[in-house]
């Protein structure tokens, strides 16, 4: 079957694309950025091509002979009102899809509430889903409440808290109750329903076996993570708002995101109907048992996805132009560059390897200080970290960066995603360059790193900001490009010695 995913790089979507593949699908992948599916290991397998929900335009040619479409949108923690999102980009879905002749659409929704006034997020998501059915293409609402897996921003959110808070004082949503979902689980709803009658055109709960309060899952959460039963002391004080608050300076998920999710907490998330155990039969994997796998895939640096694959709301989503001049203003730089003593390769695992559990390389108080602080102005920190510890691919978020370029042995550019009065890049580049006597051919070769932080003010906040920060530039950046430098040249000697038989001596290259 030839299938379109809208939304394969986000949490989901990119674990559901290699699935298809491997069951012998043809996949389309549609992305508004490609590149971000540029290096995946799957992208060779599939067709990518450039797209946006909310344009309708470029939506026709990529439906082009399609027959099953994935819905995987939505516009959570885009700012303002996301509901607008949603509704325009699932109109223009089931339209384009429509008149491409496509014969199903899939949607992975949110479980509905019965009997109570469902949050924007949840309302919103439920409107989707009917747009999709009121739509003249037969489409499958898969509709799940919690998902429990490595890297979900629900996930993070109850592993963060259960993890770092043994006395927590909480809103009253610890009595909600919900039915989690183990990511497993979902993944084989998504590919299954491709089996479903042609026709089928209808709503189906997915859930998982355990009905369970938020304080139930915590205190459950913690007894598969080896830790102390967590006291939970409920209050009625705590607004949504003030619990994004605490849940932005405590988890890694921002405030952004967190908001919307907290004030769905509100609303029971437990499956009204349970018809798809009988269309779709299989065994479920209970909570402890979803917990159990996605704290190993952490612990092992095997989170293939994370809820921080999207790009960040209220980001650009333009690349850095190459004469950032073009903005006709102000540019302010800080450039430096050194003679690095290691190959390009090894200067390149350094480089590659930055944020996360490496550090930045200078001044950890002081990075971690500037994390600190975007926390609590609704930035996304530092806590973030990184999806892979030694490996990028463009999309990926880096503490408070996002990957914007990766070419290997050669480029690393980051955008900065942290709450600033204008936009920010730091990069990193590697080259190998001659030396020698002036008019002579060059005696050897040495890599080079160069270092290069731009930032384009908005304003007088801006420029007072860069000027504000600039004496501590030499220290932060100065550093940084010398223990780049360093780690590379320890990483190489490394390499030589483990490649060394034993008991044999060698001296170790100087350049």
């Amino acid at each position: 079957m030839k299938i379109l995913v809208m939304g394969a790089t986000g949490y989901i979507g990119g674990r559901l694309v290699p699935l298809l593949l491997e069951q012998g699908h043809e996949v389309r992948c549609l992305s508004r950025r490609p590149e971000k599916l540029r290096g995946v290991w799957w992208a060779g397998d599939c067709e990518i091509v450039q797209g946006d929900a909310l344009d309708p335009v470029s939506l026709t040619p990529a439906m082009q002979g399609i027959e099953a479409v994935y819905y995987l949108v939505h516009s959570i923690g885009t700012g303002g009102s996301f509901s607008d999102s949603d509704r325009r980009a699932a109109t223009s879905t089931a339209d384009a899809a429509a008149a491409a002749g496509v014969s199903r659409l899939i949607y992975l929704g949110g479980l509905v509430p019965q009997g109570q006034v469902a949050s924007e997020h949840l309302a919103s998501r439920a409107e989707v889903g009917q747009i999709m059915l009121d739509g003249k293409v037969p489409a499958v609402v898969l509709q799940a409440g919690v998902i429990l897996g490595s890297g979900s921003a629900s996930f993070e959110m109850l592993r963060y808290l259960t993890e770092q808070l043994p006395i927590m004082v909480t809103p009253k949503w610890v009595s909600s109750h919900v039915q989690p979902i183990a990511v497993r689980d979902v993944l084989r709803y998504l590919t299954q329903s491709l089996e479903l009658p042609v026709e089928t055109n209808r709503r189906l709960d997915i859930a998982g076996p355990d009905v369970l309060t938020y304080r139930e899952m915590m205190q459950r959460f913690a007894r598969v993570d080896g830790l102390r039963k967590r006291v939970i002391i409920p209050v009625p004080v705590l607004t949504p708002w003030l619990s994004s608050h605490w849940v932005n300076i405590v988890t890694p998920v921002p405030k952004a995101i967190a908001q919307p999710l907290i004030e769905s907490l509100r609303n029971d998330a437990v499956a009204s109907e349970n018809d798809i155990e009988t269309l779709l039969p299989g065994s479920l994997i209970g909570f402890d048992e979803a917990v159990g796998l996605a704290l190993d895939k952490i612990r092992s640096a095997q989170v293939i996805t994370r809820w921080s694959g999207a790009e960040w709301p209220g980001a650009p989503s333009d690349p850095m132009p190459t004469d950032p001049e073009w903005s006709g203003g102000t540019v302010y730089r800080d450039e430096r560059s050194a003679v690095v003593g290691a190959s390009a390769e090894h200067t390149w695992q350094a480089v590659e390897g930055i944020g996360g559990a490496h550090g930045w390389y200078s001044l950890p108080l002081a990075w971690n200080l500037r994390g600190w602080m975007d926390r609590l102005v609704g930035g996304v920190g530092l806590r973030r970290g990184r999806r892979d510890p030694d490996h990028v691919l463009v999309g990926d978020a880096i503490d408070f960066w996002r990957v914007e370029e990766v070419d290997r042995n050669e480029l690393l550019r980051l955008r900065a995603e942290m709450k600033l009065p204008g936009d920010a890049w730091l990069e990193f580049s590697i080259t190998t360059e001659g030396v020698g006597e002036a008019g002579t051919s060059p005696a050897r070769t040495v890599t080079m790193l160069h270092q290069r932080a731009l930032f384009i003010p908005r304003g007088l906040p801006g420029r007072l900001y860069w000027l504000s920060i600039s004496p501590l530039h030499n220290i932060v950046f100065g550093s940084m490009i010398e223990n780049l430098a360093k780690a590379a040249r320890e990483t190489e000697a490394d390499s030589i010695r483990s490649a060394q038989p034993t008991g044999e001596t060698r001296s170790l290259p100087t350049s």
